[in-house]
């Protein structure tokens, strides 16, 4: 029987068709969307009235959930790495919940929660505020969807950090925050980056959960996927713009979670030793 490397020939080249087409199945959309617009077009698709104000709420909104997602998660992370297991499992188990619920499903959620027939819905309109269908609504769908990738990886990251550290920067006198934040938070800031990076990427791509809390309303609600809908039943050229731009961050953000982290682990160990000496004799 005729052998490839040491396995049966025939297994072999199944496997590698089989590995091959479905490579071929990822990357040549990816091609295609590239090769699908002239210079001329790409810029008539950045002059559509739908471009510049999608970019414009899609860039406050991913960044505002992200700095809401980092700072309330952070020590979400840290306590599901050190808290007690019994307790700990079940809460990392309901926050990462919604990453295998469908987003369309989360958007109805939302609307029963924050809508005029939800859970809080007397509360807002006692006080006249709406929720759904405004700026706010989208900001909240981020952070909904984004913030388990976040506190996931941040939670991984923590535990491989020693708690003896934290104790010791304690014994030399450091507040429970500055030994956190000058001891652990340096020690795992590769796994924080990473799960920034990724945070944000699910927030920016995120649609089905935005379009049914927060609707598809131009200049309000109408984020950079939003806008893709919305143009390719008026002018595929803004779509095609819209898209590559979005293509463009996801491979900035693939390179941060990928070489980020590497470069802040070499650069980590240095940091956390700053700055926790004990009296000098």
């Amino acid at each position: 029987m005729h052998t490839f490397r040491g396995t049966p020939l025939l297994p072999s080249l199944l496997a590698w068709g089989s590995s091959l087409a479905l490579l071929a199945l990822i990357v040549l959309p990816l091609l295609a969307l590239g090769l699908s617009s002239s210079p001329s077009e790409l810029i008539a698709g950045v002059r559509h009235p739908l471009f510049l104000p999608a970019l414009s709420l899609s860039a406050r909104t991913t960044l505002t959930s992200l700095a809401i997602v980092v700072a309330t998660g952070t020590p979400l992370a840290w306590w599901l790495a050190v808290g007690p297991p019994r307790y700990t499992r079940v809460v990392e188990l309901l926050v990462v919940l919604p990453i295998v619920i469908p987003p369309a499903v989360l958007g109805v959620a939302m609307l029963q929660t924050f809508g005029r027939r939800g859970i809080f819905g007397p509360f807002f309109e006692a006080i006249g505020v709406q929720v759904p269908f405004t700026t706010v609504a989208v900001v909240l769908a981020q952070v909904v969807v984004a913030a388990p990738f976040y506190v996931e990886s941040a939670a991984i990251a923590f535990r491989r950090v020693d708690v003896d550290l934290v104790l010791v920067a304690r014994t030399l006198g450091a507040s429970p925050a500055v030994a956190f934040f000058r001891v652990a938070v340096p020690v795992a800031s590769a796994g924080l980056l990473a799960g920034a990076a990724l945070s944000y990427a699910r927030s920016i791509g995120e649609f089905g959960a935005t379009l049914l809390f927060a609707g598809n309303l131009p200049r309000t609600t109408q984020t950079m996927p939003l806008a893709i809908y919305t143009a390719l039943e008026a002018d595929v050229r803004a779509a095609l713009a819209i898209s590559l731009v979005l293509v463009g961050i996801a491979i900035v953000l693939l390179f941060v979670v990928r070489i980020g982290p590497q470069a802040l682990s070499s650069w980590a160990p240095q940091r956390s030793d700053s700055g926790l000496e004990g009296p000098q004799s």
